[in-house]
């Protein structure tokens, strides 16, 4: 890697906060091929999520929060489908009540919404 990339990519980890990331969320929406939910569905969701993580001030926080828009996740009901890492609990996050618990609870209080969960595998 040249000098001048590896000084522009410190920057980027420096500006991004990547070393405070606390958990990550990944979010399928805006699917190729829509399965679990329609393509509205899942891009209301991911609007929804990022317009609250933003307004919470958890996208750049000291102990911050990620996301990722996914294609897929492969689990093709009852979407669409979110898992947060670390502790990785798969979620159907469906309507915004969902996934403002979602947020409140697990990406802020580090609790996962166990009546939610349908699956787990932490990291």
């Amino acid at each position: 890697m040249k000098p001048d990339s590896a000084e522009r990519l410190a920057n980027l980890v420096e500006q991004l906060k990547i070393k405070n990331v606390r958990r990550h969320i990944f979010l399928c929406a805006d699917q190729t091929k829509p399965v679990c939910a329609t393509r509205e569905e899942g891009l209301a969701s991911w609007n929804y999520l990022k317009k609250r993580l933003e307004e919470l001030g958890l996208t750049k926080a000291e102990d911050c929060v990620y996301r990722t828009k996914a294609n897929c996740l492969r689990i093709c009901d009852r979407g669409p489908i979110a898992v947060v890492y670390p502790e990785g609990p798969w979620y159907p996050s469906g309507p915004p009540e969902v996934l403002e618990r979602i947020i409140q609870e697990h990406l802020i209080e580090g609790r996962p919404v166990t009546e939610y969960v349908f699956a787990e595998n932490p990291l």
